[in-house]
C-alpha cells in the first residue's frame, strides 16, 4: 500500500508547494492508511501552465502516435492489476474482485479511445461554385479540467482521460481525495507509456477551491465532471458564466420495471447484482423496483433470497461480496433516509440498520411500499437500498419511472416486444437496458437527460465532446 500520494505536474511527481497533506482513511477500519498532497493556487497555476504547454505538443502529435500511447497504457494497467486493485480496495472499500474488474474495464476504455483517436473525421461539403472547396475540420478543443468521483476512482478517470487524449486535448484532472492512490496509478501508467510531460496533470485538494479557480481560468476550454446533481449544477453554472464547454454525468434514481411476463429468476439475479455492486454506490444502480401485481410476490421472494446471500465485510477478504460505504457521510445519509421512509409507512424486508461498530458498513436493505412523499423515493440514496412497489399497467409504471427529475438509467424485464417498445419510447432516460445488464461498456453512449447531466462519456459521442468544429471554405485564386 501507499503512504503518500503526490501530485503529478509537468511530467514530475511532487508535493504541493505548501507541503500540506490530507489523510486518507480505510473505510473498513476507519484508520489512516496514508496521505495525499493538497494543492494551493500556486500549484494550480503550475498545472494549468503545464497543460497549456502540453496541449501545444499533443495537438500536433499524430492520431497514430496518440493511439499507441493509450494502448500501451492499457497494457500496463492489465499487467499491474493486482497492485492497483489492492490500493483501490484499501482506500475505497469495494471487494477486491470488483476492483480487479474495474481495472480491466479501464484498460478496455483506453483501448477503445485509442482506436477512436484515429477516427476523428471531418468532412467535405459539396460547393455551390466551381473551384470552391468546403472543408469541416475537427480540432481538439484545448486544455480540459476534469473532476472524477470516489465510487469508481480509476474507470471514471479513464473515461475522461481516454476521450480527451484521443481528441488531442491536455488535461488537469482532480480525482477524489478519499481515493487518491488508484487514479494516481492510472496517471503513472500513462506517463510510463510515453505520454509527454504536461499533457496530463494530477491535482488534489479542496474541491470547491480547485473548481472555483480552475474552471474560470482563461486557459481552460472544457469542463468534465462526474458527481452529484447539486454540485454538477453549480459547476455547470460556473462554466456557463465563462462560456466553457461541459460534460456533466450526474446523479440518478434508476427505475427497474418487472412485468408479469418477465423471467423473474433472471431479473432478480441480474438486478440484485446491479443494485449491490460497489455497495450500491453506483449512479446507474437500479433503485426503484416497480413490479407488476402478478409478479410481485415471486419477484420479491427471489430478490430477497439473493440479498440475504451477500457477505458484508472488508473488501480485502476473499469471501466478502459487499464492502463498506466510502465514508461516514454516506452511512449517516442512508440511516436518515431509511428512518424517514419507515416513519412514513415503509416496511423493512431486509437490512435497514448498521451491523458493525467499526467501519462505514451498511447492510443490503430492501424497503417495501415507501410512499412517494418519503425522501428516499425522491433523493438518490447512493447505497445498498432497494425500494420495491407495485404497479398495475405500463402507463402507471411509466408515470412513476418518469416522475423524478433524474433521467440517467432505467431497466426493464418483459417477454413482450410490444411492452419493451413502449418502454423504449416512453421512459425518459439516457440509457435503458431490457432483459439484461448492458450499460457502461466503452463502445456505447453513457450519459443522462434532465437533472442527470449533459453529454455522453461513452462511444464515439465521448470523443466528439472534446472536438471543436471548424469550417474552412477555399476558392481558387484569380489567375493574373
Amino acid at each position: 500500500m501507499y503512504s503518500r500520494v503526490q501530485l503529478f505536474i509537468d511530467g514530475e511527481w511532487c508535493d504541493s508547494i505548501s507541503g500540506k497533506f490530507i489523510p486518507v482513511l480505510d473505510p473498513a477500519t476507519e484508520e489512516a492508511i496514508g496521505e495525499v498532497a493538497c494543492v494551493n493556487t500556486a500549484d494550480l497555476d503550475r498545472a494549468i501552465a503545464a497543460a497549456v504547454k502540453g496541449f501545444r505538443l499533443w495537438r500536433k502529435t499524430s492520431p497514430l502516435d496518440r493511439s499507441a500511447i493509450l494502448r500501451e497504457a492499457a497494457a500496463l494497467l492489465r499487467r499491474r492489476v493486482e497492485a492497483i486493485a489492492g490500493v483501490m480496495t484499501k482506500e475505497q472499500g469495494k471487494p477486491i474482485a470488483e476492483s480487479r474488474t474495474e481495472i480491466f474495464a479501464s484498460a478496455d476504455m483506453l483501448e477503445w479511445f485509442a482506436e477512436e483517436s484515429r477516427r476523428t473525421y471531418g468532412r467535405v461539403i459539396p460547393a455551390r461554385s466551381e473551384g470552391v472547396l468546403n472543408l469541416v475540420l475537427k480540432e481538439p478543443v484545448g486544455p480540459v479540467a476534469a473532476f472524477t468521483p470516489w465510487n469508481f476512482p480509476v474507470s471514471q478517470a479513464a473515461r475522461k482521460l481516454g476521450a480527451a487524449l484521443a481528441a488531442g486535448c491536455s488535461v488537469v484532472i482532480k480525482p477524489a481525495e478519499e481515493t487518491p492512490g488508484s487514479p494516481a496509478e492510472l496517471v503513472r501508467a500513462l506517463a510510463d507509456a510515453g505520454l509527454p510531460a504536461g499533457v496530463v496533470n494530477l491535482v488534489y485538494g479542496n474541491p470547491a477551491e480547485i473548481s472555483g479557480y480552475v474552471i474560470p481560468h482563461p486557459a481552460i476550454r472544457k469542463v468534465s465532471f462526474t458527481g452529484s446533481t447539486p454540485v454538477g449544477k453549480a459547476l455547470a453554472s460556473l462554466a456557463g458564466q465563462h462560456m466553457k464547454r461541459i460534460t456533466m454525468e450526474l446523479g440518478g434514481h434508476a427505475p427497474a420495471i418487472i412485468c408479469d411476463d418477465a423471467d423473474l429468476q433472471t431479473a432478480a439475479t441480474v438486478l440484485a447484482a446491479g443494485k449491490y455492486r460497489n455497495a450500491g454506490q453506483v449512479c446507474i444502480a437500479p433503485t426503484r423496483f416497480l413490479v407488476q401485481d402478478g409478479a410481485y410476490d415471486s419477484f420479491v421472494e427471489e430478490f430477497l433470497a439473493r440479498t440475504r446471500q451477500l457477505k458484508v465485510g472488508n473488501g480485502a477478504e476473499a469471501e466478502t461480496t459487499i464492502g463498506p460505504l466510502a465514508n461516514q457521510r454516506r452511512q449517516a445519509a442512508l440511516e436518515s433516509l431509511v428512518d424517514d421512509a419507515v416513519q412514513r409507512g415503509a416496511s423493512i424486508l431486509a437490512g435497514g440498520r448498521r451491523q458493525h461498530n467499526k467501519g462505514y458498513f451498511f447492510p443490503p436493505t430492501v424497503l417495501a411500499d415507501a410512499p412517494h412523499d418519503s425522501r428516499i423515493m425522491n433523493e438518490e440514496p447512493f447505497g445498498p437500498v432497494a425500494l420495491v412497489s407495485r404497479f398495475k399497467d405500463i402507463d402507471e409504471a411509466l408515470a412513476e419511472a418518469n416522475r423524478l427529475p433524474y433521467g440517467l438509467a432505467a431497466y426493464a424485464y418483459t417477454r413482450s416486444i410490444r411492452t419493451s417498445t413502449a418502454l423504449a419510447e416512453g421512459i425518459e432516460s439516457g440509457m435503458l437496458s431490457v432483459n439484461h445488464y448492458g450499460l457502461a461498456i466503452p463502445e456505447t453512449p453513457f450519459g443522462g437527460v434532465k437533472d442527470s447531466g449533459f453529454g455522453s462519456e461513452g462511444g464515439s459521442e465521448a470523443v466528439d465532446a472534446y472536438l471543436a468544429t471548424k469550417f474552412v471554405t477555399q476558392g481558387s485564386p484569380a489567375v493574373a
